[in-house]
């Protein structure tokens, strides 16, 4: 071995030991992995091509020239996952605190500016304190200028973000503009401002975890759309979500082979209640229409009204957005309109089919709703499903009553197909509250005032609370028995899957936001 080599290998040694073994126990201690263990779970073996490997850091400032690690900080590669191209960074605790400098900003840059010109997944593991403070604003700069490739790759390619431990400050501007969070419970947190901070300010004594960990971002804020038991389970879920997307806005989601059999599901007609006012959970109801232990739950624990997710029918890769009866009866609020608009932009903008399972008696009433802006949120829901144009196809499975009917998906806002179950309702509203409104004075002028409601209830409820008025104007392309639920969506996305849609030319929407 010749002494250029020795040197070489010396510089790959010293890189990959990071900080040192001390602090690399003290990560492990931590119950936390190190950055270069993390990439080895993520990838397929031997598929990692790291880049930067000996870059280190360029500050002189208050003896930084005297402390220097080959890295500086951040691993960044691509390799394969399931044999796809996917782009990595991971960052390192064990050097600085995986603090951002310069060079470290530079290197993450220099991946998702490759994962855009090769059209591929970029995913990131945060595992940082912040901003150098040594560096000052060359730092805060470095972090502009990821922000600025996030908001340039959105919609282009997917980005994945997964909260390994801390990310404060600035730090948590670049996760928000990616497509998804994952957070690791106990061992990561997000916040803009720390407990410190918020403690001098407005006096609230709060700890980290409260103020931003996982449960606490998964269930209240919403920031986060996983939140994971521990960091292999995270990983895990990088994985699993990457096989349901594409590698970029040009092409599909992967499609699995699949072999028609018999695709009749009558237990869904007994999980339906008759009764319109009965709960009950409409997972169940996706667990028979999708395939097999397919439906992978997006924000499971934050506005539960509403359910989003990834499935698979028939194969295909799909997207749902669908009312949960279990859960404040599936009334559409605040929480679940920005809920829903926003998973479903993402499956419009890396052509992921949209099924729309409906069950919603109308929008939540009340002073919190209006003085919060139930108005703008709502209409992202409703402005996300007019802009999207991938397949649609809407299943009313109950009941879709006001405002809410038109918002969820229906054929005035380019739904492809839209069917209903012989037992839906759509209305402008439920029978009683119809009645008591249209027939208020003949009800107080009869004798059996109660017995008069109920006939009136009886003779709206024949003519307008079922799906027949609307078929008949065709807003209902068929009226189907719950039974072949299954094979009507395999068929009408099979149908779909060459759909073309012109949109008007322009730079783009504005959003109500």
């Amino acid at each position: 071995m010749n002494k250029q080599t020795e040197i070489l290998q010396a510089k790959i040694a010293a890189a990959k030991k990071g900080g040192g073994e001390p602090r690399i126990a003290s990560q492990h201690k931590k119950g936390k992995l190190t950055a270069r263990e993390r990439i080895q779970i993520l990838l397929d073996d031997n598929t990692f091509e790291e880049i930067g490997m000996l870059v280190s850091h360029r500050c002189t400032d208050f003896g930084m020239e005297k402390e220097q690690y080959l890295g500086d900080g951040v691993v960044t590669g691509y390799g394969k996952i399931h044999g796809r191209l996917v782009y990595v960074f991971s960052q390192d605790f064990t050097v600085f605190g995986g603090s951002l400098s310069e060079t470290h900003a530079e290197k993450i840059c220099k991946i998702m500016d490759m994962a855009m010109q090769n059209g591929a997944p970029v995913i990131g593991l945060n595992d940082s304190g912040g901003a150098r403070i040594q560096e000052g604003v060359v730092s805060l700069g470095g972090y502009a200028d990821i922000f600025y490739r996030n908001t340039k790759a959105s919609g282009v390619i997917p980005q994945l973000s997964a909260i390994m431990g801390p990310c404060a400050g600035g730090a948590v501007y670049s996760p928000a503009i990616t497509d998804f969070i994952m957070m690791v419970e106990h061992t990561s947190y997000m916040f803009v401002t720390g407990p410190n901070v918020v403690k001098t300010v407005t006096h609230e004594d709060v700890s980290s975890e409260e103020l931003g960990g996982a449960h606490t971002h998964a269930s209240k804020s919403g920031v986060t759309h996983f939140a994971c038991a521990n960091e292999v389970e995270c990983i895990n879920n990088i994985k699993k979500l990457l096989s349901y997307i594409p590698q970029n806005c040009e092409e599909k989601a992967p499609k699995y082979a699949y072999t028609l059999q018999n695709e009749l599901r009558p237990k869904i007609e007994k999980l339906i209640p008759l009764n319109a006012n009965q709960p009950y959970d409409m997972k169940e109801v996706i667990a028979e229409l999708c395939d097999e232990e397919s439906f992978l739950e997006v924000h499971k624990d934050y506005a539960e009204n509403i359910v989003v997710g990834f499935a698979r029918i028939a194969g295909r890769s799909i997207g749902i957005v669908a009312n949960q009866p279990a859960s404040m009866a599936g009334v559409l609020d605040i929480n679940s309109s920005k809920k829903g608009a926003r998973f479903t932009r993402f499956c419009d903008a890396f052509n992921i089919p949209l099924l729309v399972l409906v069950d919603v008696p109308g929008f939540l009433p009340g002073t919190d709703q209006e003085w919060n802006g139930i108005i703008t949120n709502g209409a992202k829901l409703l402005y996300a499903l007019c802009e999207a144009t991938v397949p649609k196809i809407t299943l009313i499975t109950r009941k879709a009553y006001g405002g809410a009917y038109d918002v969820m998906n229906s054929k005035h806002i380019g739904a492809d197909l839209n069917y209903a179950f012989p037992n839906a309702e759509i209305a402008v509203m439920g029978a009683k509250g119809a009645v008591e409104l249209i027939f208020k004075n003949v009800i107080d002028a009869s004798e059996n005032p109660a017995a008069a409601l109920e006939e009136k209830v009886t003779e709206y409820t024949d003519k307008f609370a079922n799906p027949y008025s609307a078929a008949s104007r065709g807003f209902i392309d068929e009226v189907i028995q719950p039974q072949v639920a299954r094979e009507k969506l395999i068929k009408g996305f099979t149908m779909l899957e060459n759909k073309v849609a012109q949109m008007p030319k322009r730079k783009h929407g504005n959003i109500p936001l």
